[in-house]
């Protein structure tokens, strides 16, 4: 099944980005002195680069040109991001649970719509 292999390397990338952002921040924390919403922002701006180039290359197998496949991962990555802030404010008010375990429902599900909207929509065949 295609889509099992894609979410399963989708997975693997998600994965890889998880410890670049990680790595790049504590580099530019530790090694070059810059503050921590600096090296947050560099860290992050490396995961997402990561998360393009994999998932355009090597998930999804594109075709798309850069520039338009892109614009299109930038859209997406605001949209599912505005989403899932949102499902968090909704959850938040609605459950009585530890506001820790409402983060992983909503990053849960924007990993899941973060896939289908990249699979049918930025990297689409």
């Amino acid at each position: 099944m295609k889509i099992l292999k894609q979410a399963i390397k989708y997975g693997i990338v998600g994965a890889s980005n998880t410890l670049i952002t990680a790595v790049v921040i504590w580099v530019m924390m530790k090694c070059v002195g810059l503050s921590d919403v600096v090296s947050n922002v560099i860290g992050y701006v490396a995961g997402v680069l990561n998360s393009f180039i994999w998932n355009k290359q090597w998930t999804f197998r594109s075709s798309a040109g850069w520039k338009s496949s892109g614009a299109r991962f930038g859209v997406v990555f605001a949209v599912c991001y505005l989403l899932q802030l949102a499902l968090l404010f909704i959850l938040d008010a609605a459950l009585p649970i530890d506001g820790y375990y409402i983060q992983l429902i909503a990053m849960a599900f924007y990993t899941v719509i973060n896939f289908i909207f990249n699979k049918y929509y930025t990297f689409k065949e």
